[in-house]
Formats: structure tokens, C-alpha cells, sequence
């Protein structure tokens, strides 16, 4: 093996350095760029990372597609794919390898159309139609809504339902237009201009419902971006869902993910207004009865001013010391007499109490008393006599022999005295018997004794 013979001035590179400044190079060479083939050899393990080749007939690159780029692709691509791809060159380090580190992904069909909307998109922005300073501004409560879009179709259902709750007092004006094919660009620009020509609008709704690029594919044309551009009234475009972007989004003066959000960007939410109309009536309330709460002080404090400056009131002032001379005089009058009478009382009393009437008088009040002292001692002494009496009544009651037939007891007699018969052995067959009930007496022949 021959030695070279190596300068000191040249550098020596390891592998992985050469590698290292290779992919540095590569990736600030090259932008993010779109590239066309068909898909080989196409791997998807655990990691969760794609790795397949990107070929055409005499030609193919290695390609790499992360998780996080991977995931919001709804299904796996396939060996045999036409697709076309948003890229960044780079160099896979470990073996040398060139490869494409891919973000994005589509099939080819799609693809030509995402170039010539990237493409539009390119053109129209350099152009100026997307520029802010142009976008109008929206009126804060329209009254009159122009809405194109399909009349049949669900876009115009949704945006109905949301202005008849959020702001039923605005007009609805439908300019009714294709929304898919390859008349609806035309129709479009056609409902725009003619929306404009009569100017019944405060402002309009472009939108339509979700779909594929390709369905989405007029509100991507030209025409309609320059007719939105050229149109007077301000224009809040709804096209698709919220994932979805048209050429009409970046030109409209405002855009909305779906058509119900262009409904309602568009309007107020009218509960908030009423509410808000109703907390501001309350301000006004209180602010006009706190000033007129202060008109009415200064009115009452010049009144009582000129009240006080008036010559009429030294009048009444006089007039009033008047009063309280007469009320004093009324008072000390009242007082004299008040006083002569009292006296005069006193001595017709101090003469009642000498003169034989009263001392009648005060004996009839004396006897009187008296009397009801004897009465109430009679009649105690007659209520204690009662109730012995009743006692003695219910003890006699009760041992009285009615009382206990009342119980259902019989009393047998025999003979004409009535003689009490207490045993058995006291009569015989054929002996004549009376037995004492509580209500009457039966007459009774004895046929045996039992003993």
C-alpha cells in the first residue's frame, strides 16, 4: 500500500462531519419545493414514521415522513400511488443517504390543483387583492343581507337558522347561484355584480358547504377573486369547513370557517343588544332622576330664599308672635280658672263631709258592704252542703239494689212479703217466685232445684 504524501494544509474530514455539512448544505440550498412520482417500497413501523422511495421511469429518491406530519393524512398511501409531495431536501447522516423529508402529501389529481392554487394564490397577492388596507369594513347591525349560494342546498338552511336567532330584524336577500361545476364561477361573479348594480345590501355571504378541492374548485377561479375585489359591498366569505381555504377567503373582506360562523360574524347577537339597550336605559334612568333630584333641591333652595326675602314673611312673622302672645294668655287664663275651680272643689268637700248627709251616706255604704259579706258566706255555706249531699247521693246509688239490676242483675223474691230468696234450698218445685228485673217484675213457677 503506497503512502501519500499529505500537505499540512489540507484538512482531513471524518465521515460523519462530511455528512453533517453535506445535509447543511443540501437544506439551505434548496427551499420547501413540491415534487411528482409514484410511491415504492412504501414502510409504516411502530414509531409510527413513514419511509417509502419516490420514483418516476428512470429515476427515484428516498423520502421520510414523520408522525407529526403523517397523522393528518386520513389513510395509508399504497405502493403504485401517484402522489405529489411538499418536501424538504435533506441528507440522512448515519448512512449518507439523500432523502426527502416530506410534510405534506396528496394524490396527483389534487395535486395539479393545490399547484395551480398555490400558483393563483402567488399572482393574486402580488397583485395587491389580498391587502388589508382594501378590505371594507362590516356594518355593526345590518338591516339588509345579501347571501349567495345554493338555494337548495344546506349552506343556505344553516345561515338562516343562525340570523333568525341571532338577529331576526335584518332582511335576507338569496341571490341564487351554482356552487359546484363549471358554470358556478361565472354565475358567482354574475350574483356579486348584480348584488352591487342594486345595492339593497348592507353586505353579502359568499359560502357553500363542505367538499374536495376539486368541488371547491370556482371559488378558486380568478373571476370571482376579482370580483370580490371590485365589489362595493363588504363580502364575508363561508366556504367549506373550518380546514378548508379558497382563493375567495384571502380576497373577502373577512373570512369564516363555515357558512353559519359568516352568519354570525356578520351580525350582532341580538339578546346581547337587548340586554346591553336595557342596562343602558338603566344608566339613562338614573342619570336623569339624579338630575332632576338636583333641579328640584336648587328650585326648593331659591324658593326658601326668596321665601326668607320676601316682606310678606316679616308679616307672618309678626303675625305668628301674635299667636303665641294669645296662646300664652289663652294658657295662664285656663290656669287661673283651672285653679279657682280646685279650690272652690275643695272647699264644697271639706263642707259635704260635716253635714248629716254624708255621714248617712257613708253608713248606707257600710251596711252595703256588709250585706255582700253575709250573702257571699251563704252562699259558700249552701254550695258546701250541695256538694256533701251529692256525694252522699252517688254512695247511696251505688249500693242501692236498682243500681245493680242496672248492671244486669235479677233479685228473686217468694211471698207476699217479698221475702229476699239468697240459696237454693230456700224453695222447692212447685213454689211461686218473683224475679225483680231493671224494667219490670216476672211471675215465676220453680219446675226444679238444682244444688
Amino acid at each position: 500500500m503506497t503512502l501519500l504524501d499529505i500537505s499540512h494544509s489540507e484538512e482531513i474530514y471524518s465521515v460523519s462531519r462530511l455528512n453533517r455539512e453535506v445535509r447543511f448544505i443540501l437544506e439551505g440550498s434548496f427551499p420547501l419545493l413540491w415534487v411528482e412520482g409514484e410511491i415504492s417500497n412504501f414502510a409504516a413501523p411502530h414509531s409510527g414514521h413513514w419511509y417509502f422511495s419516490l420514483k418516476e421511469s428512470t429515476a427515484q429518491v428516498r423520502c421520510a415522513m414523520f408522525k407529526l406530519n403523517n397523522r393528518k393524512l386520513d389513510s395509508l398511501p399504497k405502493d403504485g400511488m401517484h402522489v405529489l409531495i411538499k418536501a424538504r431536501v435533506s441528507l440522512y447522516e448515519g448512512r449518507g443517504e439523500f432523502q426527502l423529508l416530506v410534510e405534506h402529501l396528496e394524490e396527483a389529481g389534487e395535486g395539479k390543483l393545490r399547484q395551480e392554487f398555490e400558483a393563483l394564490k402567488k399572482r393574486l397577492f402580488e397583485a395587491g387583492l389580498f391587502s388589508e388596507s382594501h378590505k371594507k369594513t362590516l356594518p355593526a347591525f345590518p338591516k339588509t343581507i345579501g347571501v349567495i349560494t345554493s338555494a337548495t342546498g344546506a349552506a343556505i338552511r344553516d345561515i338562516l337558522s343562525v340570523l333568525a336567532r341571532r338577529f331576526s330584524y335584518a332582511a335576507i336577500i338569496i341571490y341564487p347561484t351554482l356552487v359546484q361545476g363549471e358554470l358556478a364561477a361565472s354565475q358567482i361573479v354574475k350574483a356579486i355584480q348584480t348584488a352591487n348594480q342594486r345595492n339593497e345590501c348592507d353586505a353579502l355571504i359568499l359560502a357553500r358547504g363542505g367538499g374536495s378541492l376539486e368541488d371547491l374548485w370556482p371559488f378558486n377561479e380568478e373571476m370571482v377573486a376579482k370580483a370580490i375585489y371590485q365589489s362595493e359591498l363588504p363580502i364575508v366569505s363561508g366556504v367549506g369547513h373550518e380546514i378548508d381555504f379558497t382563493i375567495a377567503d384571502f380576497v373577502a373582506d373577512l373570512r369564516a370557517p363555515t357558512p353559519s360562523s359568516a352568519a354570525e360574524l356578520l351580525t350582532p347577537d341580538q339578546t346581547e343588544i337587548l340586554a346591553t339597550l336595557l342596562q343602558k336605559k338603566m344608566i339613562l334612568n338614573r342619570l336623569i332622576n339624579q338630575k332632576l333630584d338636583v333641579v328640584r333641591q336648587q328650585i326648593v333652595w331659591m324658593k326658601k330664599n326668596l321665601d326668607q326675602q320676601h316682606p310678606k314673611r316679616r308679616l307672618l312673622e309678626k303675625t305668628q308672635a301674635l299667636d303665641l302672645f294669645e296662646a300664652a294668655f289663652i294658657r295662664l287664663q285656663f290656669k287661673f280658672f283651672t285653679a279657682q275651680k280646685s279650690t272652690l272643689q275643695t272647699l264644697q268637700a271639706k263642707l259635704f263631709g260635716l253635714t248629716p248627709e254624708h255621714k248617712i251616706h257613708t253608713l248606707q255604704h257600710r251596711v252595703n258592704h256588709l250585706t255582700k259579706i253575709l250573702q257571699n258566706s251563704m252562699m259558700q255555706q249552701l254550695q258546701r252542703h250541695q256538694q256533701s249531699l251529692g256525694t252522699l247521693s252517688a254512695k247511696l246509688d251505688a249500693l242501692s239494689p236498682l243500681s245493680t239490676l242496672q248492671r244486669g242483675f235479677a233479685i228473686a223474691t217468694r211471698g207476699a212479703d217479698l221475702h229476699i230468696l239468697k240459696t237454693a234450698r230456700e224453695v222447692k218445685p212447685g213454689d211461686k217466685i218473683n224475679v225483680r228485673l231493671q224494667d219490670g217484675l216476672l211471675a215465676c213457677l220453680v219446675e226444679e232445684v238444682h244444688r
